[in-house]
């Protein structure tokens, strides 16, 4: 199917996990594709392999999203690669745990600047290049269902989602009129590389999977799935919220 026909992605932090499953599934649906991480490695070089082999164009643009500077020449360079931008992917981030009281300063400032500041200042830089031209624009952020519910330990992780809900719910009345939309995607557990340890604990991966309705894991291909439907003109009167892909996880409450 190609319903991003003629249409280019660039999709951060995306040498991995949900981020490699997004440009792959917005390649397979016809996008050319700008994959990002803060180094060019084997695992890009298989990604432009894969998407190359689909028929589709794709490029790895070195950048750290966390520094304003970088995450905006990245989307100028993306820009400039193809010629267009359509859709941004905002799916770099990062976590740390650590005791609430023994959060250092630059714990804080590392959570905040990927998954916060450079969310917010790419955006901008789409947001004025889309102005410019007179062109639609769609907007995705990778948030996580801690944007609702608690994780203890994380704390600056679930201030950074949090944030990330209230902004994509002011852009989306703020830029409606520039036929932009702005949605939030909220994971829920997926079996990505950030929850190896998860995944390599059983006791506590037991107590995870006993919190979820569906009792498993998701996968990055259920993300992609989702992202590729928000970019698309199938939800095209969709905008400021945020899907939850999560197997029933964050409103999930059962009588003891």
């Amino acid at each position: 199917m190609n319903r991003f026909e003629n249409k280019v992605a660039l999709v951060t932090g995306s040498s991995q996990g949900i981020g490699a499953a997004c440009a792959i599934r917005l390649a397979a649906d016809g996008a050319d594709i700008i994959l990002n991480g803060r180094s060019f490695d084997e695992r890009g070089e298989k990604l432009i392999k894969q998407i190359t082999d689909m028929g589709r164009r794709a490029h790895f643009i070195e950048a750290d999203v966390s520094k304003t500077p970088n995450v905006v020449k990245l989307v100028t360079d993306a820009i400039a690669v193809y010629g267009q931008l359509d859709i941004l992917v905002n799916n770099a981030g990062v976590e740390k745990n650590n005791d609430f009281w023994n959060v250092t300063e630059e714990e804080y400032d590392f959570v905040m600047d990927t998954n916060l500041k450079g969310v917010f200042f790419g955006i901008q830089a789409f947001v004025k290049y889309c102005k410019d031209k007179q062109r639609a624009g769609v907007i995705i952020n990778m948030s996580s269902v801690h944007e609702e519910i608690i994780f203890p330990h994380f704390a600056a992780y679930c201030a950074s989602k949090g944030a990330l809900k209230m902004l994509t719910r002011n852009l989306a009345t703020e830029l409606a009129p520039l036929n932009m939309r702005i949605n939030n995607v909220a994971p829920g557990a997926i079996a990505t590389p950030i929850n190896k340890k998860l995944m390599d604990n059983p006791e506590k991966l037991a107590g995870v999977i006993d919190n979820i309705p569906m009792k498993k894991m998701g996968t990055p291909e259920d993300v992609a799935a989702l992202v590729a439907f928000l970019a698309s003109d199938d939800a095209k009167y969709v905008t400021g919220s945020t899907y939850f892909v999560d197997g029933g996880l964050t409103y999930h409450y059962e009588e003891q």
